[in-house]
């Protein structure tokens, strides 16, 4: 996996020593796991889906040496480049470093700078700020100062170092579980579902002829209601379709060529029209949406309003977005296989990631960061849905995979940001099943 730093920021800035910075090359291989899960099973569990795991963890002795070799080789940049002097020092952890670690690193930082007769004080008596930013991919540590002094031009100290092998320890390998909960199971084939919290609590279930409602009764979805799509053109073979929950009417429904509308008074129902507008990507809350091909299976490419100055992207099946300080990064899942990211400015590809074409973005409450869900390829066996992180541009496994009994048709964010729903198609029964997915902290 390639990875290029290409913000219009960090690109106009002046690089010292880029050869200490220089990006590496990766590939990141999906094993396969042919232990696949019953899918009787799958639908009775009614809580979680755990796999024993075996940590890969860093030695203290290994982890703080590189560590040490760091620090030494970003002061001597820092004092070369700014002189002897006050200057404000921020840290910015984005990497595995544990909290208490990275304090500790900066009190050495500090030290070391002292050495060189720089001062680290408040930012108004500053005579220039400088913000290290700790980053990783699963190769490198890569550290990064960005030091603005003055007027002067932004200067930009980039250094990596590898990652020492990994050991194995009796830990959970991840910080997150994929929790997974069977909601419905269906002959017909299901494009998306929505569970509306509630009393009773209701799951929309979108098809190619209905929206139909489940209440949960009796321990089990019932059907309680089905709203007719009506269409006038032909839909495509290989259908998609997605379901958003609506703040002032209770859903919207996208189909190829088609757009239907959720009424509630006096009685629910359907009204659908020929409808070319774009379908709305991961959350209301990001704003961003996307023409969907009336006659095909994916997205034109084509964005409204678009992702700060980028108007476009090339053809893509699915995208997530993962929120930043002060812009969102955006994950594409191309037609043509790549996985592309968007940043608003600049646009990077992931040549040699082997995810599948569904991804869907979410976020746990017990962590910070965002997460993207993303399928396996279409040549692994069984299908697999696992959770991601973006600490920097590369992303990091974050939880177990989940195994289906059956190749994985769709999956799509939920509205609340906090869950998204998985559709497969069990292969002993050939029902399409739809689960909800959440992630939540494995400690």
């Amino acid at each position: 996996m390639l990875i290029t730093e290409t913000r219009g920021r960090i690109m106009r800035s002046r690089v010292i020593r880029s050869e200490d910075s220089a990006h590496q090359s990766m590939t990141i291989y999906n094993s396969r796991n042919r232990q696949m899960l019953p899918s009787s099973r799958v639908r009775r569990l009614s809580c979680v889906l755990l796999v024993s795991c075996v940590v890969f963890g860093f030695t203290h002795e290994m982890f703080a040496a590189d560590l040490t070799a760091l620090e030494t080789k970003l002061v001597e940049k820092i004092g070369a480049a700014t002189g002897p002097g006050v200057i404000a020092l921020q840290v910015d952890n984005r990497s595995s470093i544990s909290s208490s670690e990275t304090e500790a690193v900066r009190h050495r930082l500090i030290s070391g700078l002292a050495n060189f007769g720089i001062r680290v004080w408040d930012p108004d008596q500053a005579a220039a700020v400088v913000k290290v930013t700790f980053s990783e991919n699963l190769q490198s540590y890569v550290w990064v100062a960005e030091i603005n002094q003055g007027t002067n031009e932004p200067a930009l100290i980039m250094l990596s170092t590898p990652r020492p092998e990994p050991v194995a320890t009796a830990q959970n390998a991840f910080p997150l579980v994929l929790r997974v909960t069977p909601l419905i199971s269906s002959p017909d084939a299901i494009l998306d579902a929505a569970v509306l919290e509630g009393n009773p609590r209701r799951v929309l279930a979108l098809s190619a002829a209905s929206v139909t409602i489940y209440e949960f009764k009796d321990n089990r979805w019932m059907p309680a209601q089905a709203l007719a799509i009506s269409h006038k053109n032909p839909f495509p073979r290989d259908l998609r379709g997605r379901l958003v929950i609506r703040n002032d009417h209770l859903f919207d429904a996208y189909l190829p060529g088609l757009f239907c509308r959720s009424a509630n008074a006096p009685a629910l129902t359907l009204n659908c029209s020929a409808s070319d507008d774009p379908w709305p990507l991961q959350t209301q809350d990001f704003g961003v949406s996307a023409f969907f091909s009336p006659a095909r299976n994916f997205f034109t490419g084509a964005l409204a309003p678009g992702i700060g100055k980028q108007k476009a992207a090339p053809p893509f099946y699915s995208a997530a977005a993962v929120p930043r300080d002060k812009y969102a990064l955006w994950i594409f899942a191309g037609v043509d296989g790549q996985l592309r990211l968007l940043d608003g400015i600049n646009q990077q590809v992931l040549p040699k990631l082997r995810w599948g074409s569904d991804i869907a973005g979410m976020h746990a409450d017990c962590r910070s960061a965002w997460q993207v869900l993303a399928t396996s390829a279409s040549d692994e066996n069984p299908d697999w849905v696992q959770a991601f992180e973006f600490p920097d541009r590369e992303p990091i496994a974050v939880s177990q995979k989940v195994n289906f009994n059956g190749t994985v048709t769709a999956l799509w964010p939920g509205y609340d940001g906090k869950t998204a729903v998985a559709i497969y198609r069990d292969s002993e029964s050939g029902n399409y099943d739809a689960v909800q997915l959440t992630v939540t902290c494995s400690q």
